[in-house]
């Protein structure tokens, strides 16, 4: 996650327990208790709904595992109280997150519980065997959808508007964002276009979408056209202002086409859900490799673009289409030679 947040709460408090009862469990299979652990909120989030979708789904297809999910809240500086404090109760055979940052609090707070094991994606951590980690390859998701940007700003569709310049806007900095999500969008734009400029802006916050209207109009008044966005519920302000003012945005992770036909152009999928599920399956059969990390992006199945849907299809022009479905063509055999930063 890429890391996304949504607004609409800000408490703490565990959203489901699905405990099967004993006489459900097949003879013979293994008990599985797992914690998920949303550093945040789940609604308004497309990667941690898929998270808590994945292990729910799974946990309904297998009476052997428990699933708990637990929301943490937007306040990072109490994240690693709360999870020792869920951890010391002993309860979780897994801690199962999604954020870069889980990883060093996860090794904080099993150096206290040293049977504690944790899977964490959307994070790059190895090393201790205690954790692993799974790191979607955000900078080349962000690599093709800055591509996409670059050929819009610079066609001549409706809100194109010739100054060849794209923007992003983010809740807030952290190293994944600052280091693979947004040099790989404006890298993306330039392999379109060597011209292009970008206009970065921060909301400071993941819910604000009043503040992300407003830097959203700023920015179209400066030249923006095109728009990149990692900010969770502010995401919202800046579609708003996008089709009140003309311009067009596109999304990581998740399909948003219907969220604003014509608007929003390209939309990314990042198979959170698919992974989860996957990882909790290792775990009941006791494969998953603890100290290690994970690299997933396009080749291995678990990022890729969705150009069947008719907000891209109808809304893009089919000179772009082509070129971009080329380009897409070549990211998936590895033809398009890029670097990830490290973080």
């Amino acid at each position: 996650m890429s890391v996304l947040f949504s607004a609409a709460f800000f408490g703490a408090c565990p959203r489901q327990d699905r405990a099967p009862a004993p006489a459900e469990i097949p003879d013979g299979e293994a008990r599985l208790s797992v914690l998920v652990y949303i550093t945040g909120v789940t609604a308004g989030s497309p990667s941690y709904e898929m998270l808590a979708a994945g292990a729910e789904e799974f946990a309904a297809g297998h009476p052997a595992v428990r699933v708990k999910v637990y929301e943490a809240g937007f306040n990072q500086a109490e994240w690693e109280e709360q999870l020792t404090s869920l951890v010391a109760s002993g309860e979780y055979d897994l801690v199962l997150g999604s954020n870069p940052s889980l990883p060093e609090i996860c090794a904080s707070v099993g150096e206290k519980f040293p049977d504690q094991k944790f899977v964490i994606t959307d994070a790059m951590y190895s090393g201790n065997s205690r954790i692993c980690t799974y790191l979607y390859n955000q900078y080349e998701q962000s690599l093709f959808l800055g591509y996409l940007a670059g050929l819009i700003t610079t066609s001549g569709m409706e809100h194109a508007n010739g100054a060849k310049r794209v923007g992003f806007i983010a809740a807030q900095e952290y190293p994944l964002l600052d280091n693979h999500i947004v040099p790989g969008f404006l890298d993306g734009a330039r392999r379109a276009d060597p011209g292009i400029t970008m206009d970065f802006r921060v909301v400071g916050n993941w819910y604000d979408a009043n503040k992300a209207s407003d830097l959203a109009s700023s920015m179209i008044d400066a030249g923006s056209d095109v728009f990149a966005v990692i900010a969770g519920g502010a995401s919202q302000g800046l579609v708003r202002t996008a089709e009140r003012m003309g311009a067009y945005v596109v999304f990581h992770n998740t399909n948003e086409y219907g969220g604003a036909p014509g608007v929003i152009v390209g939309c990314g999928v990042m198979e959170q859900k698919k992974l989860t599920m996957e990882i909790l399956a290792g775990a009941l059969e006791g494969k998953i490799q603890y100290g290690s990390s994970r690299i997933v992006g396009v080749r291995e199945g678990y990022l890729d673009f969705i150009s069947d849907d008719p907000g891209y299809v109808e809304h893009v022009s089919p000179e772009i289409r082509e070129k971009f479905d080329a380009f897409m063509d070549d990211i998936r055999a590895g033809r398009i030679p890029y670097t990830v930063p490290p973080l």
